[in-house]
């Protein structure tokens, strides 16, 4: 892997390795990590603001023994005009590593095209792809146990992605659950579901288009081991934030649409989440809401990761 641009730049076989390194990260925290970015600097490139992806990717490489350098775009000169290419190869000549957070998805593409050093996607109008891997190693660490089998644990299981099926946190729902074997159920509003670029992207990896959509979330959220959310006007869509809601709103996670699942089934979201919007205040605070283990796991799924990239395995 030289890049970790979207969920299936990991092969079906690194899957467990990547969840078993972040397992032995997260146990072993506290203690002296492996320096396996000892002497490196990864910059991070950000045109979005961000709690948990800026704060993961620098403390991770600083457990990692690495330095981070945050780059605003605003600050840099990518921001005054000079081209994606350019800055990937005068950055090539200074840092080990980049991460970017920004709109394009075909930005952090040409990033990496341009780059001599690893390039990973710290989320993009089109995917999110550590977050999904974060997600899923969250519900593994649930049903595996302390020494179980953590991607053995995914298959056959079925998440219910309810709101905005059409954009990037759903699209990584759909690349994840085909590498993971997870099946996949899709529930929104005419004019959200899936676009032609994820299926395009599914056709041209030869993966099978593994999911369903409704605009019934009843009929997704039927049998789901997991019942999963995320804001309806993410960053960029503010204008049109009235219009969504009121689209949305039959797509609420409330206690009585979550109560349809499986007994067991876990909530989740990306964060931040907005109460009684997208999902009700009594289903964040549930005991089956795992969407704090989702936030802490960014941190040892993105080592785990970073330890990959840098051609160490960390143990």
């Amino acid at each position: 892997m030289k890049h970790f641009l979207r969920e299936t730049d990991l092969k079906a076989h690194e899957l467990g390795e990547v969840f078993s390194l972040a397992r032995e990260f997260k146990r072993k925290r506290g203690r002296p990590a492996p320096p396996v970015l000892s002497g490196q600097t990864w910059a991070l490139i950000f045109a979005k603001s961000s709690t948990r992806t800026r704060v993961s990717f620098e403390v991770g490489i600083n457990e990692l023994g690495g330095h981070a350098l945050y780059l605003n775009t605003h600050d840099i000169q990518l921001g005054r005009g000079e081209s994606i290419e350019d800055t990937a190869r005068v950055l090539s000549r200074f840092v080990h590593g980049i991460v970017i957070r920004t709109f394009e998805q075909s930005d952090v593409e040409r990033l990496a095209a341009a780059a001599s050093v690893p390039v990973v996607n710290g989320l993009t109008d089109f995917l999110h792809p550590c977050q999904v891997y974060s997600d899923a190693f969250t519900a593994a660490e649930r049903w595996a146990g302390p020494d179980g089998d953590l991607a053995a644990s995914l298959k056959g299981r079925k998440v219910a992605f309810l709101g905005d099926t059409g954009f990037n946190m759903a699209n990584s729902w759909i690349l994840g659950a085909s590498l993971f074997g997870m099946r996949l159920a899709l529930a929104g509003p005419d004019g959200h579901e899936p676009g032609e670029r994820i299926r395009a992207l599914l056709k041209a990896e030869g993966r099978t288009a593994g999911f369903t959509y409704t605009t019934d979330p009843m009929e997704a959220v039927d049998g789901a081991d997991i019942v999963y959310t995320d804001v309806w006007a993410s960053m960029g869509h503010e204008k049109d934030a009235t219009a969504r809601h009121a689209r949305m709103r039959p797509y609420a996670v409330t206690s009585r649409l979550f109560a349809a699942a499986k007994p067991d089934a876990l909530f989740m979201h990306c964060l931040p989440a907005h109460p009684g919007e997208e999902v009700e205040q009594a289903v964040l605070d549930s005991p089956r809401s795992v969407v704090f283990d989702e936030a802490e796991n960014r941190l040892h799924v993105q080592k785990a990761i970073l330890a990959m990239l840098s051609g160490a395995r960390g143990k």
